[in-house]
């Protein structure tokens, strides 16, 4: 074993046969990982409760802000995301993700942060609630009860919205994003109803249920996804501002839980180069040279070819004036699919369904997320521990 292995195991080729076996799905998931994802319904209605507990109110007293920060990284910072993408190009306020320790130069009293961490000790959220407090910003901080960050929120007398931890932050990003949501509506930046909130988790469990271990892959639409992308080089690209958000979260756990690389974004930036890969080495010119009477089992790791994940999203009819931009995404959604037909490169869809953005996001990202379990599975891989996430935390601790 080389130096620098210790810890990591699997297999490079995908056991397909083992997807339809739950029995084996369980042993090779012993950290629970599928029973964690499956709970996002249970996370959304769990951490409503608990924001309807915490004292939020308080954060209207002073008015509108002029802006709001959502201090957090990984899948804290994606929370930020969301808030933005729900919230649209309507919010009265600029809603910013900030990924660093710390806060923008220019926060300040007019200002709101909303700290977030799954174990309430990340560097980049203790430094923002810490810096918020200092220079008199209004504070609200998500996070795991009994934490530093709990410990900062009560010195600046500042909500906090305690998260219990009951899997990787990975698996949490409804328990962190409905916290943030609420926090925001009480500041009148977003239109997050309880029906709203009840629909998206009706959806996480519906979604959850057919993508159970139990149900086989013919009728399961993650294992499906799953086994499309065995051996390639996902490119996952979002239709929409909202669909973008699902597309780079999918590129977090694909990453994180299959240890697969993946190019991930905007549909509309893609057209501005990336869909170039789509002529690549990876793409048109493999295809072009594949023998079509070879068996795909055949396939050697350097005929290692990508696989497009569209997420498409529609929109909603609402009377915003975005009909124009809506169609022109959808035209462009189109024109991608048939591009990558007539160069061979594989295309998976999922398509946005529901009455509120929430509830359409949650659509877009429940499978994709057990797709990327499925298949650290298929590879023998454990999709809870992750030795260089481990072994990185050790060296840069050093």
């Amino acid at each position: 074993m080389m130096e620098g292995t210790a810890g990591v195991s699997g297999h490079r080729r995908a056991d397909e046969a083992l997807l339809d076996d739950a029995a084996q799905l369980s042993e090779r998931d012993p950290g629970g990982m599928l029973r964690f994802t499956a709970s996002a319904g249970a996370q959304v209605r769990e951490s409503a409760a608990l924001a309807a507990e915490a004292n939020l109110s308080v954060l209207a007293d002073d008015g509108r802000p002029r802006a709001v920060v959502i201090a957090g990284i990984g899948t804290a910072g994606r929370t930020g995301d969301v808030l933005a993408t729900v919230a649209g190009p309507r919010c009265p306020v600029p809603v910013i993700p900030h990924r660093s320790a710390g806060v923008p130069g220019w926060v300040g009293a007019a200002d709101v942060v909303i700290a977030v961490s799954a174990s309430g000790r990340s560097p980049e959220a203790l430094g923002a609630a810490e810096a918020a407090h200092r220079r008199g910003a209004r504070l609200v901080a998500v996070g795991a009860p009994d934490s530093q960050l709990q410990s900062v929120a009560e010195r600046a007398r500042a909500p906090f919205i305690p998260v219990p931890r009951r899997a990787p932050a990975r698996a949490s990003l409804w328990a962190l994003t409905v916290p943030v949501l609420l926090a925001a509506r009480t500041l009148g930046l977003v239109k997050v109803n309880e029906a709203d909130l009840a629909e998206t988790a009706a959806r996480l469990d519906a979604d959850a249920d057919r993508c159970r271990p139990t149900a086989e892959s013919f009728v399961n639409p993650a294992k499906s996804l799953a086994l499309g992308l065995s051996g390639s080089i996902p490119i996952v690209w979002g239709s929409s501002p909202l669909a973008t958000v699902a597309a780079r979260r999918f590129g977090d756990t694909l990453s994180a839980n299959a240890r697969y690389p993946v190019v991930a974004g905007a549909l509309g930036e893609a057209g501005r180069g990336r869909v170039g890969l789509l002529d690549g080495v990876f793409g048109g010119l493999a295809e072009g040279e594949r023998d079509i009477f070879a068996d795909p089992g055949d396939d050697e790791p350097d005929g290692t070819r990508l696989r497009l994940v569209l997420l498409r999203d529609g929109g909603l009819n609402a009377d915003d004036d975005t009909d124009e931009p809506l169609a022109v995404e959808e035209r462009r959604a189109d024109a991608v699919q048939t591009l990558a037909e007539r160069r061979g490169v594989r295309c998976d869809v999922v398509t946005a369904e529901g009455g509120s953005a929430l509830e359409r996001l949650a659509s877009l990202v429940a499978v994709p997320d057990f797709a990327s379990i499925y298949l650290a599975l298929a590879h023998g891989l454990d999709p809870m521990a992750v030795p260089a996430i481990t072994e990185m935390k050790e060296l840069a601790n050093q």
